[in-house]
């Protein structure tokens, strides 16, 4: 179990990073946009890649959101019942990991579709699949992060 939390660890850092990469990207794409569309030379297909961007950063980011706990939660059920909070979480766990397979396998089948069909932004002909996939890529890793959230809610049980 221990080996699974650490190499988790790492998976969510690395996806951390690329998602900050991209937001940085995405402030200097926009900054100089900007700035380039007040000389009257804007960047084409600046809205297409900022998009793309935003899907990256939102997508890598919530793994390591989930594993760290930084998610909005509402107590109020669980003040109700403080002596079952930890299979709320646990339930709740369970029904996000199917929420989020489902989300995934959505996504990898809209970029079987893309890349059959070649589908991509209007004006720069991006193909759209990659995009997809890696969102559902993220999904999957959402998935065993939420799974390492339940390891470690067993372990916390087991040792108190």
């Amino acid at each position: 179990m221990k080996q699974y939390l650490s190499i988790m660890q790492v998976v969510n850092k690395g996806m951390d990073f690329v998602a900050g990469t991209f937001l940085v990207l995405i402030m200097l794409l926009t900054s100089v946009d900007v700035v380039l569309r007040y000389l009257g030379h804007p960047i084409q297909g600046s809205y297409d890649l900022v998009t793309f961007g935003a899907a990256f950063v939102i997508g890598f980011a919530l793994p390591r959101t989930s594993w760290n706990r930084m998610h909005i939660t509402v107590d109020i059920l669980v003040e109700k019942i403080p002596g079952k909070r930890v299979i709320l979480d646990l339930i709740t766990r369970v029904m996000a990991i199917a929420l989020f397979a489902l989300i995934g396998w959505n996504f990898m089948k809209l970029g079987a579709s893309f890349s059959r069909t070649g589908e991509g932004t209007l004006t720069l002909g991006v193909p759209l699949y990659p995009i997809a996939y890696a969102l559902g890529f993220s999904s999957f890793l959402e998935c065993l992060a939420l799974l390492g959230d339940i390891v470690k809610i067993a372990v916390q049980r087991r040792t108190a």
